[in-house]
């Protein structure tokens, strides 16, 4: 696995920014099966590589999750690019009042940079997105905002809404429940769903709750709960490594599962 620490100048939030990406790369037991064998490996893969979309919460960065969960393990084992960001404590959605737009940094910026630099696949199809907390509400804002880019969202213990009654203060066009209500209304087609959450979680009733309406609203919801598990990284890196196991995969590397 090779993982990158990038730091770009982005022309979205006029700034140098810092941002976590892994790419699978030749494994030390892949080393020693092509010396045995006499063949040779290369840097170059046969195939653009699926890519998986990270988002931490509220208070991480770009760094956290490959600090905290075993991100560089799982993606090697599975074969798949990981781009992590950071979001500061915004959401993953633009400021008002002219302030960080965050929200086109990771739709529209994002994708243009590691597509460019990496060996990532540009197609839907092989585009997933998932998020922890802050995270899950900024994969629910993302995915629902543009189903058709993605074949999976996976919000772990989301904040499934940053709005409150009489609350105005966060736009309708980041609110998870109407961007699912307005998919269905239009005749939409939703991407797959993984939601999970703990049940010793703040937030699992309203994951939960958000879960049976979009089951309601016809989209293909797997969900997974665990008894134990809190608002914490035990629960997130059980998730990350059981997602990356559900993903609907058809891309050239899927089912290839290596040892690391």
């Amino acid at each position: 696995m090779a993982r990158f620490t990038c730091n770009f100048i982005s022309y979205t939030l006029s700034r140098a920014v810092d941002i976590t990406v892994v790419v699978p790369t030749p494994t030390i037991p892949d080393s020693m099966m092509a010396a045995q064998q006499g063949t040779k490996l290369s840097h170059t893969p046969e195939h653009p590589y699926p890519v998986l979309y990270l988002l931490h919460g509220f208070g991480n960065n770009h760094a956290t999750w490959a600090g905290y969960a075993r991100v560089e393990l799982f993606a090697e084992e599975h074969q798949i690019a990981v781009v992590m960001l950071s979001a500061e404590n915004k959401g993953y959605i633009n400021q008002p009042n002219g302030g960080d737009k965050h929200y086109d940094f990771l739709a529209k910026e994002l994708p243009d940079f590691v597509g460019g630099m990496f060996p990532i696949s540009k197609r839907p199809e092989d585009t997933y997105i998932a998020g922890l907390s802050m995270g899950g509400y900024g994969t629910l804002v993302h995915g629902l905002s543009h189903p058709e880019r993605f074949a999976a969202i996976c919000p772990l213990s989301a904040a499934v809404s940053m709005r409150r009654d009489g609350d105005s203060d966060v736009s309708l066009d980041y609110d998870p429940p109407t961007l699912a209500e307005r998919i269905a209304k239009n005749g939409g087609k939703f991407p797959k769903f993984y939601i999970a959450c703990g049940k010793q979680d703040f937030l699992y009733d309203a994951n939960v709750a958000f879960r049976d309406r979009l089951r309601s609203l016809g989209a293909d919801v797997t969900w997974d709960e665990t008894e134990e598990h809190g608002h914490e990284w035990r629960f997130w890196d059980l998730e990350l490594e059981r997602l990356l196991e559900w993903l609907p995969r058809t891309d050239f590397y899927a089912g290839k599962k290596r040892k690391v």
